[in-house]
């Protein structure tokens, strides 16, 4: 397991994601973007009742740290990006929990198996680039019965929109927005990797007249089933 150290981030010799010029926009707007369009609010809402040992995967520059519980005993915050990396450190140390910031990608967690009584992805499942093989580390990493929240971003319900959306991915998107993609499912995804759906409820974020590609947004709680009795 990796050691806790909140005064400095840890570095791999070739960091597996680099997108510096995003890092930089999304370090300065991203917290205004929690304030103006209701974000934050949605993070204390996703890591509301949490306890125990947590995985947060794609922590970013650690803007969901504020808003963990102190029930929870200690996180663990996987960030691949250096730059962001760094901002976690510092956002760690004002954390009201012992926050563990460590270098790594989804699809291979450096942590050992059923270590974590609750994983969480906020915001991240867009970006990463294997769905599948991250949530089957997400599903490793937990203890049986344990909780997966998530809040992400994905497909439109509406058709048009949709295809906006799959045009965009083909295009442009990734390349400006740090690999993001806009039309996967979230949701068939988790269930697709085994876990059980539990309440989530659907958003548009920000809420306007014309939604935004990124609009359509999913917050709830999955949970990997508990182990069969004898």
């Amino acid at each position: 397991m990796p050691l806790r150290s909140r005064s400095r981030s840890r570095r791999t010799p070739h960091d597996p994601v680099h997108h510096p010029v995003f890092a930089r926009a999304y370090a300065k707007w991203s917290p205004v973007i929690d304030e103006r369009a209701g974000v934050g609010a949605h993070r204390h809402d996703l890591l509301a009742g949490l306890c125990g040992r947590v995985i947060e995967i794609g922590a970013g520059n650690g803007l969901n740290f504020a808003h963990y519980p102190r029930t929870v005993s200690e996180v663990v915050a996987i960030e691949p990006e250096r730059q962001l990396r760094r901002l976690a450190v510092e956002a760690a140390v004002r954390a009201g929990v012992p926050v563990d910031v460590v270098p790594g990608v989804a699809e291979a967690l450096p942590v050992k198996s059923e270590a974590f009584d609750a994983a969480v992805v906020s915001l991240v499942l867009c970006s990463v680039r294997d769905v599948r093989r991250s949530l089957a580390e997400l599903r490793r990493v937990l203890k049986p019965g344990g909780e997966l929240r998530f809040f992400e971003h994905g497909v439109a319900q509406g058709r048009a929109l949709a295809q906006v959306q799959r045009t965009l991915d083909r295009t442009v998107w990734p390349l400006l927005f740090g690999g993001c993609h806009t039309a996967r499912d979230p949701l068939a995804s988790i269930e697709a990797a085994g876990f059980e759906l539990g309440d989530y409820r659907r958003l548009q974020v920000p809420r306007s007249r014309v939604p935004m590609p990124a609009s359509a947004c999913v917050l709830g709680v999955a949970r990997r089933p508990a182990e069969p009795g004898p």
